[in-house]
């Protein structure tokens, strides 16, 4: 997505909490630090960011590593794409029954602690379950079993971990950091796909290399937990504590709903996550029953798709200020490009209409968490973020069986266009919605410069 997409006419009214004015107790943002300062990768001045980055990136190459071992070891012992829906299902299950609680937490104790426990426990099932994989003890049930476990983890992991970005960068870099975050995420699925794909070719039995893979998982944790060891607590911006006591929960809830600007998001999103980035699903399925090949090419595809979203990050990493308007736009041509990839005829344009998908996929994801964070009061950051993942990958448990069954009825090719035109859908009733409970009017121009915006109607 080029910056020309992104940029709307100077009279456009932005979706910025401080002009909805739609509570009296919303915080007013943070205004914007001149533009020259640092650059595209200028959160990496900050020593303890560096810290935390660096061990991302080990860790994030393993755990698409797994990823991609994990999905291809339950179609190796089941064949059954329901079952792949299943086990994305039993891992994000636990995002939606805890994810706000998490973020409770998240508020009330230090977050690096809350990490280092958390990111040892993904360590240590990533090990278990490459031991019993390796000799040639895994069942399906304890695949399910491990995949709830990890979900459990991932719903404190999350919001402690998104939250934790603004301490070690302060909110001026936030931007930059989130995205960054996202690169160095997917930086991860670029490399992690491609190395997993090849390692499990290289042994005869797929699940022995499928084990090994869980194995070099486990020992990439160790990267994340000793860089956030070495983070110097004096160095990181206090955040104000919440309060303890019940209700925080409600709490965050209740402030959500005064605020029309993170509701649109969260419409956007909700479906974007639960329906438009079930790849986990399809992307084994369409290897495998579409274009007839095995582990590497399933690797290859998702690291092609992985430079694209590489690339999105970066593109949002230039920005200083998170617009509702480039979530909803980056969703609507997400969708777009999903439904239109379903129907390429061989793998290669699939994968390259993929990865233009990534791009929009990964603007709308780090563009939707930073404004999550930078238009929210400090002190309720780990609860909205909560609520954040909740909707964004709470859905999963929801949409990945569905996912999974439809392509099994109707086919895989009608399952991700059906995906595809469900986020585009959503990103245009959101900004409905919110043009009507703002009382704006919704603007498009798909000629010099193609956007979508949600404007003051005229006088």
């Amino acid at each position: 997505m080029s910056e020309s997409v992104l940029t709307e006419p100077s009279e456009s009214i932005h979706t910025e909490p401080a002009e909805l004015a739609s509570s009296p107790a919303e915080p007013t943002p943070s205004p914007a630090p001149p533009a020259e300062s640092g650059g595209l990768f200028r959160s990496l001045r900050v020593r303890n960011y560096r810290l935390f980055a660096a061990g991302q990136v080990v860790s994030n190459t393993g755990t698409w590593m797994q990823r991609i071992a994990q999905d291809w070891l339950v179609l190796t012992i089941t064949h059954s794409g329901t079952a792949l829906g299943i086990v994305t299902a039993l891992q994000f299950l636990p995002i939606l029954l805890f994810s706000v609680w998490g973020g409770v937490l998240a508020d009330r104790f230090p977050k690096r602690t809350m990490l280092m426990l958390t990111q040892s426990m993904m360590g240590v099932l990533a090990a278990i379950l490459g031991v019993l994989t390796v000799t040639g003890h895994i069942t399906e049930w304890q695949i399910y079993a491990f995949a709830l476990l990890l979900g459990t983890v991932t719903a404190a992991d999350t919001p402690a971990r998104q939250s934790f970005v603004v301490e070690m960068v302060g909110p001026e870099d936030l931007q930059n950091a989130v995205s960054l975050n996202a690169a160095n995420f997917n930086l991860g699925r670029v490399v992690g796909p491609a190395v997993a794909g090849l390692m499990i070719g290289l042994f005869a039995s797929e699940i022995t290399g499928s084990g090994w893979v869980f194995l070099i998982n486990a020992v990439s944790y160790a990267a994340v937990v000793t860089g956030l060891a070495m983070i110097r607590k004096r160095d990181l911006h206090s955040e104000r504590r919440a309060r303890r006591g019940r209700g925080g929960q409600r709490e965050a809830f209740r402030y959500v709903r005064t605020r029309p600007d993170l509701l649109a998001v969260m419409i956007a999103v909700a479906v974007f996550g639960t329906f438009g980035l079930n790849f986990p699903v399809l992307l084994p399925l369409f290897t495998t029953q579409v274009f007839h090949s095995g582990a590497s090419a399933y690797g290859v595809i998702s690291a092609i798709m992985a430079v694209g979203s590489l690339l999105g990050a970066l593109l949002a990493a230039r920005r200083r200020v998170a617009r509702v308007r480039v979530v909803l736009f980056g969703a609507f041509l997400f969708g777009l490009g999903e439904a239109a990839a379903a129907v390429m005829p061989d793998i290669l344009t699939y994968s390259a209409l993929l990865a233009v998908t990534g791009v929009c996929g990964l603007t709308t994801a780090t563009t939707a968490n930073a404004v999550m964070q930078t238009t929210v009061a400090p002190e309720l950051r780990g609860r909205v973020t909560g609520v954040y993942v909740l909707v964004f990958m709470g859905g999963t448990p929801l949409g990945s069986p569905i996912v999974g069954w439809l392509a099994g009825q109707i086919g895989v090719r009608w399952t991700q266009s059906l995906c595809g035109a469900l986020t585009t859908a959503a990103a245009l009733g959101a900004a409905y919605w919110l043009a009507r409970t703002t009382d704006r009017q919704i603007r498009t121009s798909l000629l010099a410069r193609p956007h979508i915006a949600v404007v003051a109607r005229p006088a």
